[in-house]
């Protein structure tokens, strides 16, 4: 059945300043990473404080998300968006006057709320705009602004840092926020809260054109979300791949430096990062067409072939091998997933589903640093990443099996011969500058 967007309506404009503002601030978040630890240790911290504080920012991350999924549902996803970019403003000239390590950690969990929100926001309104039949393309490049201020961030951070001090970085890095905050001014809701008109039958996948009051729209309790099959297993997934990140992060460069090889931890995720910007326009166009399942497992292969080459890597060769294949998996797990889960959701649950899925992966993270960091005074690191392969493997079994109504129906979306049975095909949303759009939708 064709989408109900037009082309016509293709809001390409407010795409535009989104992606402009979310350049900005993955600009200004990753300027900071190289010289937070470095300011940190400079006031007097020792190395365990250092990574107790860096560590807090994940605190705010995961226990903001869901309180922040409900708004969004609720109110706005734009508003939602610019309560990420107001924290980020904040947090770093709350830097510039911090003393003691009690402020530094409750800074850092009060930052943590801005990636948080942002990144929220940020995906439900380009989940909103984005035709039907064209999200995973239009996720693909829009998400291209991640990778994008990632790889220039640390080089302008650490030039700042360099040449004029650190409180001149926290004024830039507030500054760079303030204009993503500008830039985001033009952008309106595709979506509100008054203006859906579908219900979903979660247990048949049925479709009804119904309208709904808008209190019975986000009535359901955020965490029974997470019990629907439709959910449950893209947040597993994207658990297991943050717990793979979080490992890659801690382990990697004690790994290298343990080796005494030429060879920086920056130059693999520079790799990482190239391999990640090239593949996403790649991948979203072909997920629209041959289905999100045969992506999934790509990235998850790919994670699992870059984390058993680190397990047996010596040379520089085989870890920027393992990082142009990390690069690949990220790049493709997390526009196919987002894609997979707007597809299986209501716009009036959007936000929460981001929230949920997403919050996951940063779990993952926050957790992989405390749960592996006690097991590697007795596992050598080569064996590290080889149990990290071990998560991959885990991860890609659990999707080949559960991604579906039953084990045959999961294989067969898992290698694009069937359609997501809990997908929606289409709503029925008013869009700003459009006309009224009447929509059907229907799974099976």
């Amino acid at each position: 059945m064709p989408s109900t967007h037009k082309l016509q309506y293709f809001p390409l404009r407010q795409l535009f300043f989104l992606f402009t503002a979310a350049l900005f601030f993955w600009v200004n978040m990753s300027a900071q990473t190289p010289v937070l630890p470095l300011y940190i240790q400079s006031i007097g911290a020792n190395p365990s404080e250092v990574g107790v504080i860096m560590g807090a920012f994940a605190i705010g991350l995961v226990m903001s998300r869901p309180r922040l999924g409900q708004i969004a549902d609720r109110h706005s996803r734009i508003r939602v968006l610019r309560i990420g970019l107001i924290v980020a403003i904040i947090a770093p000239l709350l830097y510039a006057t911090t003393i003691g390590f009690p402020q530094l950690f409750g800074i850092r969990v009060f930052h943590g709320i801005s990636i948080a929100a942002f990144t929220t926001g940020y995906i439900s309104l380009v989940t909103d705009i984005a035709p039907a039949d064209r999200r995973g393309e239009v996720f693909s490049y829009m998400s291209l602004a991640t990778p994008l201020g990632l790889g220039f961030g640390p080089l302008l951070g650490e030039s700042i840092y360099s040449t004029y001090g650190v409180t001149h970085l926290w004024i830039i890095c507030s500054t760079l926020c303030g204009l993503s905050l500008c830039l985001s001014l033009p952008v309106q809701d595709a979506y509100t809260s008054d203006n859906a008109s579908i219900i979903h039958t979660a247990k048949t996948g049925s479709i009804q054109s119904k309208t709904r009051p808008k209190s019975a729209q986000t009535s359901q309790d955020f965490w029974s979300i997470l019990r629907e099959p439709r959910l449950r297993v893209p947040t597993i997934i994207m658990a297991l791949a943050g717990l793979i990140l979080g490992i890659l992060i801690t382990f990697l460069p004690l790994f290298i430096d343990s080796l005494s090889i030429q060879f920086r931890a920056g130059w693999f995720f520079s790799g990482s990062a190239v391999a990640s910007f090239a593949v996403r326009p790649l991948i979203g166009a072909n997920s629209d067409r041959y289905g999100r399942g045969p992506f999934v497992c790509l990235a998850l292969l790919a994670y699992i072939i870059s984390m058993l080459t680190l397990s047996q890597a010596s040379t520089n060769a085989a870890f920027l091998w393992a990082g142009l294949l990390e690069g690949i998996g990220a790049g493709c797990l997390l526009p196919t997933v987002i894609a997979l889960v707007s597809d299986r959701g209501l716009p009036q649950e959007r936000g929460r589903l981001m929230a949920l899925c997403i919050g996951g992966f940063d779990l993952g993270m926050a957790i992989a640093g405390p749960i592996f960091g006690s097991s590697s005074l007795w596992l050598s690191y080569h064996h590290l990443f080889l149990f990290a392969s071990v998560i991959g493997s885990l991860a890609l079994f659990i999707f080949l099996t559960s991604n579906s109504q039953t084990i045959r129906l999961s294989l067969l979306f898992a290698f694009g011969k069937t359609h997501d049975r809990y997908a929606v095909s289409e709503v029925a949303v008013d869009y700003p500058g459009s006309e009224k759009s009447a929509g059907q939708a229907a799974t099976t």
